[in-house]
């Protein structure tokens, strides 16, 4: 008679040992990981100590995001060391250079194409019909997109041109330097040329459309082109211009600050928080999570995924850097399909949407004399946060 609920005693009892010990165990392989990823962020302390003590930057703010989340944030050095020394500051707002081309203009220019406004593979002359000049009707909007347009890097700054009117005579009048199609040529003038794309088919300025249809969207209030004056305290600084008074709130780039600070190729300014938010919303998005991107799904996988010429080697999504030699933030581990893009600067954001990963490192390693270099830095520290997330190697 006693037998039976004996028996149910054992089992319960057994099972609850199972239970118990799975629980542990669990635990233990939680607090190993947990462990191990605190161990391996506190080589990227090291790493931005270094980069500091070796003057590669005055300072820099660091923040990586994983799973949905911040998982390590760090702030390092100083935000200023001329005229006078400031500290480095977690709400910095940085000169984010050639980071406005693939966080700022592309979208914008998407955000067009997925109102049917154009085809990617529409001739630029057919909307810009200046730029037909000098040999460049076979250039199309993919092309200026991915850097495959064959046009020269930059402006050129020997004339003493002046003003957006000037800007865009020479844009539209550059003489490429190979046939669209044949080489990746990083330029800024496909991103100008992008920029006074945006604004012949929108009817806005660049910077009043992507507020409105970028930033606003995104609660990124803490991001814009041409920063107040009350935001100059909180802003790094970048280099002396040309008449000696040391760029703050000013463009770093001189041909976006010859064009009054608005340009498709720089001249937005953010902060680590503003950048974190964009960059979850992307990688949400891109995933078909709930986003407040304000594009498609389908339009970032494209954006985000290789979009040059058949055949050739240098990856390039619209305006996103795969694999190319611009390519070091990826470091060691993240995939080949991650993607991302520097700053002159010294900003650089990768994601990698098959982990749920970004690193975002923002620095100003041109302050003062334009002398540091945090290349390595990027690269290094892509490779520890890789290693500390578990993401195995590439």
């Amino acid at each position: 008679m006693h037998a039976l609920p004996a028996t149910r005693h054992l089992r319960r009892r057994h099972a609850l040992l199972l239970a118990t010990a799975a629980a542990t165990l669990g635990a233990c392989a939680r607090t190993s990981h947990g462990q191990r990823t605190t161990r391996n962020m506190a080589e990227i302390d090291h790493l931005l100590e270094q980069a500091v003590a070796t003057h590669a930057t005055p300072g820099v703010v660091c923040a990586i995001g994983h799973a949905g989340k911040v998982v390590y944030r760090s702030v390092r050095g100083q935000r200023a060391i001329a005229p006078v020394a400031e500290t480095m500051t977690w709400d910095t707002v940085f000169d984010m250079a050639s980071l406005t081309k693939a966080v700022i203009t592309a979208p914008c220019v998407m955000q067009l194409w997925e109102q049917g406004r154009f085809d990617l593979d529409d001739p630029v002359c057919r909307y810009l019909p200046h730029f037909a000049a000098a040999g460049k009707s076979g250039i199309t909007i993919r092309h200026l997109l991915t850097h495959y347009s064959g046009l020269q890097p930059d402006l050129g700054l020997t004339d003493k041109w002046h003003g957006r009117d000037a800007a865009f005579r020479l844009a539209m009048n550059t003489v490429p330097d190979h046939p669209p199609g044949s080489r990746f040529v990083y330029s800024d003038i496909n991103f100008i040329t992008l920029g006074f794309l945006v604004e012949k088919l929108s009817g806005m300025t660049l910077d009043t459309y992507a507020t409105r249809y970028i930033l606003a969207p995104l609660g990124m209030r803490m991001s814009r082109f041409l920063p107040p004056e009350t935001w100059r305290a909180q802003i790094a600084p970048t280099q002396f211009d040309d008449d000696g008074h040391m760029l703050r709130g000013q463009v770093h780039d001189p041909s976006a600050r010859r064009m009054g600070g608005v340009a498709g190729h720089a001249g937005l300014f953010s902060t680590a928080d503003d950048m974190c938010v964009y960059a979850q919303a992307l990688l949400d998005r891109r995933a078909g999570r709930p986003s407040a991107f304000p594009l498609q799904t389908r339009t970032l996988v494209m954006m985000t995924t290789p979009q040059q010429p058949q055949g050739q080697t240098d990856l390039r999504g619209l305006g996103w850097d795969i694999s190319t030699h611009y390519s070091s933030p990826r470091g060691d581990r993240f995939p080949m399909n991650s993607f991302g893009h520097t700053g002159f600067t010294g900003t650089s954001l990768w994601l990698d949407p098959d982990s749920d990963t970004y690193v975002l490192i923002l620095t100003n390693r041109v302050h003062p004399d334009g002398r540091g270099n945090v290349i390595r830095l990027r690269h290094d520290v892509a490779t520890a946060a890789a290693i500390a997330l578990s993401i195995p190697r590439a």
